[in-house]
């Protein structure tokens, strides 16, 4: 077995999509007896309850700012989170937070109070911060408040690189860092990486780049996968605001890359430039943009999609197994796709619901690039879950009418059909019949015309579980992705904004950091592109 790995949040929107990750994580523990096809141990430790009940806890560490925890706000002690919201359990073993879904942690209480929960969250608009929707056991270890700042207000907020940075220069945050994670990582047979997931958007990109230096250094050879996550913006405007938002993803987008095995910008946002557009949308879920309980339930099903090639029972792919098939020629970045739920029609095949999309892949753009089109890429890792291993066996009343119908197993026809639509591309492919189990607090946000299990075309019930479709692909669209960031503050007046720099970026690392930026959109370019690129630098 590949091994275990260690989760770090950094931020308050990495804590929204944590918190939906792990509850879908506990759902998958919950679910009927059939064999699990990931391995929790991949990201949970075991343990007994008090009464002898096992139980489970994320591997996780997580940093925060105060006025996170939930109804109560936020206490630090000795910079441990005990946070108004949570309680010790289990002789202080374990960490809890009681909440609306505390019926839904393992030995819960039936269907029907599941439903009710479901209609009672379905608006989402109580679910100020992530600890309002946690659903699972906390290990005393992994909460950390930062105390010098405030999760929300007008004043006192961590909003720059800059401050991020100051932090983790801290001898008492490292000490504090460095415990928790020896913690995890000297318990664990045979650690195989690390996840990052870090807010991009604020401070916390400033944080996350020196804890990605701190695991590169100290834990050389193990995965480092960061995921860069940003909420939708409403309302960027050309204010300060929206300038250090600028400013903090492209210094955290080069940084986080640099230390990382691999980079994945993530959100629904339609643009991290400076020019606003539309959020992603999906045909089969009606979600509230403006609503991180939403947004990040989304990210977290995409997440757990793609996360899953080095937590499979039945495979010894690594976190640094991935990394490697995606990052050659300097390749770093990747860009994810995702179609939530996966459009199958309920007892059709996976081949008929394939040849539906000959020309266009049914997945939508999460890496906010203005590109929503893709022909080709130059390797990716591709997983689709929930969907029945016989799924391949045509409908009825139809003929085989294409290459796809004549291989004998899903992978086949999966791997083929990648094939097709990207020659030439290095493509890996996962097929689980373990779906998505979207159970409250996942938010019910999902069409009518969606079955229990998340197919196409029934009567309107509680969505239970979705089949996912997702991909990590290197791809010429990060060249849209990265180049647009880079020309967006190639036009600022950044002396406009001393503040920025006071928390304590130099204008010389700046411009730098703004070079390896292009440096690393021009990994991304096709033939000729490469060459307006070469010209527009001569112009220069």
């Amino acid at each position: 077995m590949p091994g275990e790995a260690v989760t770090l949040q950094l931020g308050h929107y990495a804590g929204c999509v944590g918190a939906h990750w792990w509850g879908l994580q506990a759902a998958a523990l919950r679910s009927p007896a059939e064999a699990a096809e990931l391995r929790a141990a991949a990201l949970f430790r075991a343990g007994r309850e008090a009464g002898g009940r096992e139980s489970h806890t994320p591997r996780l560490v997580a940093l925060e700012l105060k006025g996170t925890g939930g109804a109560g706000g936020g206490l630090a002690r000795g910079g441990l989170a005990v946070t108004a919201g949570f309680v010790y359990s289990g002789g202080c073993s374990e960490l809890k937070r009681p909440s609306l879904f505390t019926s839904l942690i393992p030995g819960a209480s039936p269907a029907s109070s599941r439903l009710a929960v479901s209609q009672e969250v379905y608006s989402g608009g109580s679910m100020r911060v992530w600890s309002d929707y946690l659903n699972v056991h906390l290990h005393p270890k992994s909460i950390y408040v930062i105390r010098q700042y405030m999760h929300d207000g007008e004043c006192g907020c961590l909003e720059a690189f800059g401050q991020g940075e100051s932090l983790l220069q801290d001898p008492g945050c490292i000490e504090e860092l460095e415990d928790r994670l020896h913690f995890y990582v000297e318990e664990c047979d045979y650690l195989q990486g690390f996840q990052v997931l870090c807010d991009l958007h604020n401070g916390f990109s400033g944080v996350g780049a020196k804890v990605t230096e701190l695991l590169y250094d100290e834990y050389s050879g193990k995965g480092i996968l960061t995921w860069g996550l940003t909420p939708v913006m409403s309302n960027m405007g050309g204010s300060q605001k929206n300038f250090y938002r600028l400013m903090n993803t492209a210094l955290g987008i080069v940084h986080l890359s640099s230390h990382s095995s691999l980079f994945c910008p993530l959100s629904l946002s339609g643009s991290l430039g400076i020019k606003p557009q539309p959020p992603v949308t999906f045909p089969y879920i009606n979600y509230d943009a403006s609503l991180n309980y939403h947004s990040s339930a989304i990210l977290a099903a995409v997440l757990d999609t793609l996360t899953a090639p080095y937590r499979l029972c039945s495979s010894q792919g690594s976190m640094m197994h991935l990394a490697e098939t995606l990052n050659f020629s300097g390749r770093k970045v990747v860009a994810a796709w995702a179609s939530v739920p996966f459009p199958a029609l309920h007892g059709c095949s996976l081949p008929d619901t394939l040849c539906a999309y000959q020309q266009d892949m049914p997945w939508k753009l999460l890496s906010s690039c203005r590109e929503q089109k893709v022909s080709c890429c130059f390797a990716q890792s591709v997983v689709l879950r929930g969907v029945c291993k016989e799924s391949h066996i045509s409908c009825p009343e139809k003929q085989a009418t294409s290459p796809l119908h004549a291989y004998d197993s899903t992978e086949q026809i999966l791997q083929h059909y990648l094939h097709t639509v990207f020659p030439g591309a290095f493509s890996t492919s996962h097929v689980l019949e373990q779906p998505c189990n979207t159970l409250p607090p996942y938010p019910q946000f999902f069409s009518p015309l969606l079955t229990r299990q998340g197919f196409l075309l029934d009567k309107p019930p509680t969505v239970e579980s979705i089949p996912v479709l997702a991909a990590l692909q290197s791809s010429p669209v990060l060249h849209t992705l990265l180049y647009s960031l880079y020309k967006d503050l190639q036009k600022l007046n950044t002396r406009r904004w001393p503040s920025f720099f006071s928390a304590g970026v130099e204008q010389d690392d700046f411009q730098e950091a703004l070079q390896e930026l292009r440096t690393l959109s021009q990994c991304y370019e096709m033939g000729s592109e490469a060459d307006e690129s070469e010209d527009e630098a001569d112009a220069d």
